[in-house]
């Protein structure tokens, strides 16, 4: 539709080309030309109403009477006023939970909260634990001052027992000692790994010569306790297990004997004191923490020795409780998609949710997994899985327990692989012993199905 054009306004303006001949012969400004001969009159001013001024006052009135908002907190009753949020004393564990992610919710620094709790960034949590999110974190002690003269020397060195978050040179600092001491007095080097409960010398001890001898240039001489002992130089490749079992000597020994762990990292050139028959330890203490053997089988020595390792470190390291540990596997087992009841039955089976139960065959903790299963259950996943660590190894068993199944004709056949080995089943059968394993893991399910 066309839309009719306006009248255009050119055509209702004044002509006043007439008058510009009337003009003075002055030249103007193009500002001037274009305003009109007179000025429009200016508006008229209309007097308020006395009743609308009256309302005006009054909204002006109350407006100045309006508190700013960033002063309202200011200006109520203390009871009345927002509170600012607080941070709890204490904090539970849930699952998923980090100490940098709580620390982040709470606003905390996480180093800070790492000292409070005399934790370090590599301790492991778990559910239900308890931590302080208030308080003082412990001040690092100041190093000693050096002493004016050597101090007499004891006859059994001082030592330290090692709590969560020491490190050997903290260590040092506070017993005003060289750092080099340290490591010499107790076989360590800068990169050992220390752990709570563990006993460090702090002194010498022993080898002060009597009052009127010079002290001598060399070392004394070893004490009595140590006359039946020999020495061992480490090289390339060695292991303590391995040492202890070419030694003949109890690996539990051979590390008291050198203030060391199955932690301790050993370098080549360094120097191992062996043990002797009776000397160091009674004969009641060298009793290792893993048999040998187990339902009739022995195991070789080397297994049986690294089965001892991982369990002096998980005895030495906090583990979750057994209903702590059968949460994480049915969790586990729902995330990953197996039944959390036979995940469940295979657990209470293996281990009683026990992540300190090792074998003499070396199966680590609640899932009972090998070394090899658990590089097999770190492929299955896509990521190193270490065993030692409860959610690690509930993950290492149900990923076996999921390949199992996919593989195998029936859950009997998966549930018998778990326990004989998925090729010794398959080319031999189920023994005996298997069956009535398979019989069992099916009778627990039942019970958490």
């Amino acid at each position: 539709m066309t839309t009719p054009r306006p009248t255009k306004r050119t055509m209702s303006m004044p002509v006043i080309a007439a008058t510009t001949a009337a003009l003075p012969a002055v030249v103007l400004s193009s500002l001037a030309v274009a305003q009109p001969a007179t000025a429009a009159p200016a508006p008229l001013q209309r007097k308020i109403p006395a009743t609308l001024a009256a309302a005006m006052q009054a909204q002006a009135a109350q407006k100045a009477a309006v508190i700013p908002a960033q002063s309202v907190a200011s200006t109520l009753p203390s009871a009345l006023r927002p509170m600012a949020p607080s941070t709890p004393d204490t904090y539970k564990i849930v699952r998923g939970d980090t100490i940098s992610a709580i620390a982040h919710r709470f606003n905390l620094d996480t180093n800070d909260l790492l000292r409070l709790n005399n934790l370090t960034a590599t301790t492991i949590i778990y559910p239900g634990q308890t931590i302080k999110l208030t308080g003082s974190a412990p001040k690092p002690a100041q190093p000693a001052p050096a002493p004016a003269a050597p101090a007499p020397a004891t006859n059994a060195a001082a030592t330290y027992t090692v709590v969560p978050g020491d490190t050997l040179s903290a260590i040092a600092a506070k017993h005003g000692v060289p750092l080099s001491s340290i490591f010499s007095w107790n076989n360590l080097s800068g990169s050992s790994i220390i752990y709570p409960g563990q006993k460090i010398k702090v002194s010498g001890g022993g080898t002060a010569p009597a009052p009127s001898a010079p002290a001598p240039a060399t070392p004394a001489a070893p004490s009595p306790a140590l006359a039946n002992t020999g020495s061992y130089t480490i090289k390339a490749g060695d292991t303590l297990s391995a040492i202890a079992s070419r030694l003949g000597v109890s690996l539990s020994a051979l590390m008291s004997a050198n203030n060391v762990t199955a932690t301790t990292v050993i370098y080549p050139g360094q120097k191992l004191t062996v043990p002797g028959s009776g000397a160091l330890q009674p004969a009641g203490d060298t009793k290792p923490l893993v048999p040998s053997t187990f339902l009739g089988f022995t195991y070789p020595p080397a297994v049986v020795s690294s089965a001892n390792e991982n369990k002096a470190l998980l005895n030495a390291s906090p583990v979750p409780s057994r209903a702590e540990m059968k949460t994480i596997v049915a969790d586990t087992a729902r995330r990953m998609g197996v039944s959390p009841s036979l995940a469940l039955a295979f657990a209470e089976q293996e281990s009683g949710f026990d992540q300190r139960a090792v074998s003499p065959a070396n199966a680590i903790g609640t899932m009972q997994v090998i070394p090899s299963s658990g590089q097999w259950a770190s492929d299955l996943v896509g990521r190193k899985l270490n065993l030692l660590d409860p959610y690690d190894n509930a993950t290492a068993g149900v990923a076996i327990i999921r390949a199992l199944i996919a593989t195998s004709k029936d859950l009997d056949t998966a549930i018998a692989g778990y326990y004989q080995g998925q090729y010794s089943v398959s080319k031999y059968g189920m023994y005996d012993d298997t069956k009535r394993y398979v019989e069992s893991i099916k009778a627990r399910q039942r019970t958490f199905g």
